[in-house]
């Protein structure tokens, strides 16, 4: 008798392109989804800016009417006047943003003293109000103060700035005192062995170690001090000391005479700054500098 064995049924194995499919194959499209959602916008604003009707309703076709006339009507406007205002507000707020933050994120890393866990938690309470709730009181100290000290009163972009950084001073205190934990405190006490003082210790050491933070706590303070409409229409008055977004503001704020076309311009231009900004941080938000820093 011959023994008949029974086979059993071969596994159907997926084939190479469904198993790439799988795994990488579906993200594709995903991916081309996300970056048409966020792109979009950009463009549409970029095709506004190049229409010379000055409407939105017609530019439902993309590039259909290319025209540079509101990049040159930009300069009939006190357009490059707000740009150099919002440079400075933006600016200065940045820098002193990160100078501020720093210095507190320091200090309730590095020392022990009396007061500092109420200090951290009085800062948290603080950044858990609303923004908007300080608009009222912060013009009536600006107008207050502006009678005894007319630079830190209204309409006056030196004042917009303190505005901004007590605004922003717990969050980014928060924000760089996790970061400032990081550093190993062997740092500190091989220095201070070695005769070094705080300042020392802080400017030389600690600073370029931290440099990812600064660099994006520089950058979201110069990104949100450059967009601020709100604060920036309460404080400013007068047209040669708008900043961008409320200059621009009253080119459509009237429906039957808002011209888009060269509101689109300006924005456009306008986010050239923060691009070239974000560009030349962008190795530093990406990596950290502390690899190798202790003494070994």
């Amino acid at each position: 008798m011959t023994e008949v064995t029974a086979q059993a049924p071969a596994r159907r194995t997926p084939s190479r392109r469904g198993r790439w499919w799988a795994e990488i194959g579906w993200k594709y499209p995903v991916a081309a989804i996300i970056i048409f959602y966020a792109a979009f916008p950009l463009v549409y604003v970029l095709s506004a800016s190049l229409s010379s009707s000055g409407t939105l309703s017609s530019t439902s076709s993309l590039f259909s009417d290319i025209s540079f006339s509101n990049y040159a009507a930009l300069s009939d406007t006190s357009y490059w006047t707000w740009v150099v205002n919002t440079l400075i507000v933006g600016g200065a707020s940045a820098l002193g943003a990160v100078f501020m933050g720093a210095c507190a994120a320091y200090a309730f890393s590095r020392f022990r003293f009396k007061g500092r866990r109420g200090g951290l938690t009085t800062l948290l309470i603080v950044q858990m109000f609303p923004q908007t709730v300080a608009f009222v009181s912060v013009f009536l100290l600006l107008t207050a103060l502006g009678n005894v000290v007319p630079a830190l009163g209204i309409n006056s972009k030196i004042a917009l700035i303190c505005v901004y950084l007590g605004g922003a001073l717990g969050a980014n205190t928060f924000l760089m005192y996790g970061f400032f934990n990081t550093i190993p405190n062997d740092i500190d006490e091989s220095a201070k062995v070695d005769g070094a003082t705080h300042a020392q210790i802080f400017w030389k050491l600690i600073m370029p170690l931290v440099t990812p933070i600064l660099a994006v706590v520089g950058l979201l303070a110069f990104i949100s001090a450059f967009g601020d409409f709100i604060l920036a229409k309460i404080v400013l008055v007068s047209q040669d000391e708008w900043t961008l977004a409320v200059g621009m503001y009253q080119w459509v704020s009237n429906q039957l005479s808002a011209n888009w076309g060269l509101f689109a311009a300006g924005a456009v231009i306008a986010s050239l700054p923060v691009l070239a900004i974000f560009l030349s941080l962008q190795k530093y938000i990406v990596g950290g500098l502390t690899a190798g820093s202790v003494k070994g």
